[in-house]
């Protein structure tokens, strides 16, 4: 599995583990500043490396690859268009072709619900795609590159996750209800810079590990070249309607909206398919749960805008920090102390 060491990653490795499976960890280090609470009982031990180092001899032996370890947001792919493609799509698809060469069997890749873009009505697995961001156009052309290499002996599958939320360790503050959580714990305030139209389906970052855990164990012949969009129907929310739960979660918080803002990314997305094939296949949490579970960990910790503000839980801050300190070189490798 590779991005042990993310957001996702930190909260799915240990079910893995638990689950029964033989984990290799596969992380770069990008983020190991962004802890923000004990909440696993066990890390795996991690091979540090970038993916893009990743030979077909490193995977002898390996019967299937999660592959999550990508640059991860918008932000980021508008910071380096370039670099993205390079290990978004490039590099995904290499690790992909690795893969192959070595012989794994299975290959079950992080895709997005993002790349519906701008759509009208409600959108399912076979409907047009329209990528509206460098992130949301490599999760595109992987899904498109990836899926002609599937074969009797190399079965891919891709998992459109609905935008992630919810708490984890190795905690994401650039994530919109994570994000507006933490913005009214530590100000009071939820000030919205768009008016909060756009519909975002959201899923909790345990109900994504499900669908991962079950589609490794699901037959091949089901998952086989499948594209599943992952969340609950229920879990499709204009951004205004996140901010009121929060706002209801926590007294005292003003909600405020602004106006129309440039992203026109607007999306409202069917699961039913994951559901048919993935029987038992249900989300656990809602953004109502999810707020409660953050604020009350907020609490626990002491959050306060500081922490909230740092780095180590915000993609862009981090990886602007590593270049401007020179830890890593302009194509995000790491240089060696001298």
């Amino acid at each position: 599995m590779t991005g042990t060491e993310g957001y996702l990653g930190s909260v799915l490795a240990p079910e893995l583990v638990r689950a029964g499976h033989d984990l290799l960890a596969v992380d770069t280090g990008f983020y190991k500043a962004g802890w923000l609470y004990n909440g696993v009982d066990s890390t795996p031990q991690t091979l540090v490396r970038d993916i893009r180092d990743i030979e077909a001899e490193d995977l002898a032996g390996i019967e299937a690859i999660v592959h999550m370890a990508e640059l991860s947001n918008d932000p980021l792919g508008a910071f380096n268009p370039e670099l993205t493609r390079g290990i978004n799509h490039t590099g995904s698809v290499r690790l992909a072709t690795m893969a192959k060469q070595a012989g794994v069997e299975r290959f079950v890749y992080m895709s997005s619900c993002s790349v519906y873009g701008v759509a009208e009505g409600i959108v399912d697995e076979s409907s047009p795609i329209d990528p509206q961001t460098v992130y949301a156009e490599c999760k595109a052309m992987v899904e498109r590159d990836v899926l002609a290499m599937a074969d009797d002996g190399f079965s891919p599958t891709f998992l459109r996750n609905a935008t992630a939320f919810g708490a984890s360790p190795r905690m994401r503050f650039d994530l919109v209800l994570n994000n507006l959580s933490g913005l009214a714990w530590t100000t009071k305030e939820i000030a919205m810079t768009s008016d909060g139209t756009p519909w975002r389906p959201l899923v909790h970052a345990l109900d994504i590990a499900k669908a991962i855990k079950m589609t490794l164990a699901a037959p091949r012949d089901a998952v086989h070249g499948q594209i599943f969009n992952v969340g609950s129907d229920e879990q499709n929310y204009q951004v205004r309607e996140i901010a009121a739960i929060i706002g209801d979660a926590l007294p005292g918080s003003e909600v405020s909206f602004g106006a129309s803002g440039g992203d026109n990314r607007s999306y409202k997305v069917t699961f039913d398919k994951i559901r048919e094939v993935l029987p038992g296949y249900e989300c656990d949490w809602n953004a109502q749960r999810g707020v409660e579970q953050l604020l009350a960990i907020f609490d626990s910790i002491a959050l306060d805008e500081e922490m909230f503000l740092g780095r180590g839980f915000t993609r862009l801050k981090q990886l602007e920090y590593l270049m401007r300190s020179g830890q890593v070189d302009e194509e995000l490798f790491w240089r060696v102390p001298s």
